[in-house]
């Protein structure tokens, strides 16, 4: 798949009724021998930035989940059921360059922040402060999916992004 086709196919995911996470991740479901369906499904919560919490962005959830399909596709055993140490250090640093480079892109990884609920940067102190999820943009509903909804929300671009910065981890050209 070319980055473009990703960057499209999980757009059109999220338009098609998919929350952020599921979007990108079931992108890459078929290729790791995968169903959409049945990545969609085990990444259900990790929509809306876990639960709708406002938390780590769904979107990078959804690449860091293809990194797992990834290093299962790849026969790469986990460290404590037959790996190495030295596996899972290297899926931490290549799951740290993934979320840095969407970082770079985006600004932060933090859903609140990205979707303008809160300025950027402030998550960590209002995490301190024991305020992170004191809006009402944290509750467990999610909204429904009307036009006006696609216009007020950036997600589906971010979908996007995420699938596009993954497929370039696949391919070697992230640098």
């Amino acid at each position: 798949m070319t980055q473009e086709q990703a960057r499209e196919t999980a757009i059109a995911n999220f338009k098609s009724g998919m929350n952020c996470s599921q979007a990108v991740a079931s992108t890459f479901a078929a290729q790791f021998g995968y169903s959409p369906e049945q990545i969609a499904s085990l990444v259900q919560p990790f929509g809306g930035g876990m639960c709708r919490m406002r938390e780590v962005c769904g979107t990078v959830s959804g690449m860091l989940f293809a990194l797992g399909m990834y290093n299962s596709a790849s026969g790469n055993k986990i460290n404590g059921l037959g790996g190495e140490k030295s596996q899972k250090d290297e899926t931490y640093a290549a799951g740290q360059k993934l979320a840095e480079e969407f970082r770079k892109i985006n600004g932060s990884i933090v859903c609140r922040e990205l979707l303008g609920l809160v300025p950027m940067g402030t998550s960590e102190n209002l995490m301190k402060a024991g305020k992170a999820d004191s809006h009402e943009a944290s509750a467990p509903v999610s909204e429904a999916r009307t036009e006006e909804y696609y216009k007020k929300r950036p997600c589906a671009e971010l979908c996007g992004i995420a699938a596009e910065i993954f497929q370039k981890f696949l391919d070697g050209s992230l640098k």
